[in-house]
């Protein structure tokens, strides 16, 4: 049996990322979130810092830039380029380890365009983990210590800022449901019965791949 990856993209609030964590652990997947800046600094050379700088997000110079085609998907530019440090190339090593787990483990993987990277491997689902605005804000509240409208704005940025890479690095807009199998209103019951909902998901469309 081929090994199972899971990709999720999630609106910042939404719970997605502990989602992903606790079906990761149920499962006995590998969970990736993080991990993926430091694998892919370790791949290239380049200083984790760097990464750090463009993770989920575009500086408003490189907007202006168009990416042509898949060629962010391309081979990787040597250090001996003039590319090699460029935000571009960083996104080619992320999607390279993402790429290379997806062959190798059985994984989820969180954000950073995942389901783009992955579309064309029939061993990938791909989740969306959503939720109303006034959720995400009384969530953020709770979680970083944040007045309401502090985590209001805190949610807006981040979610903007994940919109900005995906249409950067994709042209496509991260909230179409065409680019998921399976999308998640997480208000609509808790954690994990979302992870419950998934797991049944999986079993359905694993079993018909064979």
């Amino acid at each position: 049996m081929a090994n199972r990856v899971i990709t999720i993209a999630r609106e910042y609030g939404s719970g997605g990322r502990s989602i992903g964590k606790m079906l990761a652990r149920e499962l006995g997947f590998a969970f990736y979130d993080d991990e993926i800046l430091r694998m892919a600094s370790d791949e290239s050379g380049i200083k984790l810092d760097l990464f750090g700088e463009m993770d989920e997000y575009i500086p408003a110079f490189a907007r202006l830039r168009s990416v042509r085609d898949d060629a962010c998907l391309g081979e990787t530019f040597p250090p001996s380029s003039d590319e090699y440090t460029s935000i571009e190339n960083r996104f080619r090593f992320t999607a390279k380890i993402m790429r290379r787990l997806a062959q190798t483990e059985n994984c989820v993987i969180v954000g950073r365009a995942a389901n783009y990277i992955l579309s064309d491997m029939r061993n990938c689902v791909h989740i969306y983990v959503h939720a109303p605005m006034d959720y995400c804000v009384r969530k953020t509240m709770e979680v970083d210590a944040l007045s309401m409208e502090e985590a209001e704005r805190k949610v807006n940025r981040i979610d903007r800022q994940r919109g900005a890479y995906f249409k950067h690095f994709t042209d496509r807009n991260w909230k179409d449901a065409d680019l998921y199998d399976l999308c998640i209103n997480s208000s609509l019951m808790s954690w994990e019965k979302s992870v419950q909902v998934v797991k049944s998901y999986l079993d359905v469309r694993f079993s018909e791949q064979g």
